[in-house]
């Protein structure tokens, strides 16, 4: 019992000789991951590299949305006057086409989205380094980025690692 009040006593005396930590002694920074991508221009790049990328298999599906339109349109039109069996050979036509259609589009989306999370992790992870950079060179002890309902311009640090984002494009351009 003696021991367990000098343990008491003893922890006591640390706690109080112990000073307090403060918030102030911490600098603290806040950052907006999303607005970082969409603002920087890498993104433009990456947006426009995947633009340029799908843009044949685009033209390609809008081609086919033609096709099948016209074929439709004639099914129509020209319905009535055709033969049971050319209606028949028309209707399997559209079937076809429309199955085709939908294959084609879900892949279309299927591999655009691969490429664009691909891209856009690639993004994520050379923000995350800046902000990385940015932190160490300016000492910051603990940076925020999700979750966060308000911060004052003073810890928001979006800008200055947007800057070093436009700066490390203009760099890689040159």
């Amino acid at each position: 019992m003696k021991t367990t009040v000098l343990g008491i006593l003893f922890s006591g005396l640390l706690i109080a000789a112990t000073p307090p930590l403060h918030a102030e002694q911490y600098k603290i920074g806040i950052v907006n991951p999303n607005a970082l991508v969409e603002s920087s221009p890498q993104y433009e790049d990456v947006r426009k590299d995947l633009e340029a990328e799908f843009d044949r298999r685009n033209q390609d599906l809008i081609s086919k949305q033609k096709q099948l339109k016209k074929l439709e349109d004639k099914l129509a039109t020209d319905g009535a006057v055709m033969s049971t069996d050319e209606v028949q050979r028309l209707e399997q036509d559209i079937r076809t086409h429309r199955r085709n259609l939908n294959r084609v589009r879900d892949e279309y989306r299927e591999d655009l989205n691969l490429r664009r999370t691909e891209e856009f992790n690639k993004l994520l992870k050379q923000v995350s380094e800046v902000v990385h950079q940015v932190a160490e060179q300016e000492n910051f002890d603990i940076i925020l980025s999700q979750g966060v309902v308000y911060a004052s311009k003073r810890v928001d640090m979006t800008k200055n690692v947007l800057d070093r984002l436009i700066e490390q494009y203009k760099q890689n351009k040159k």
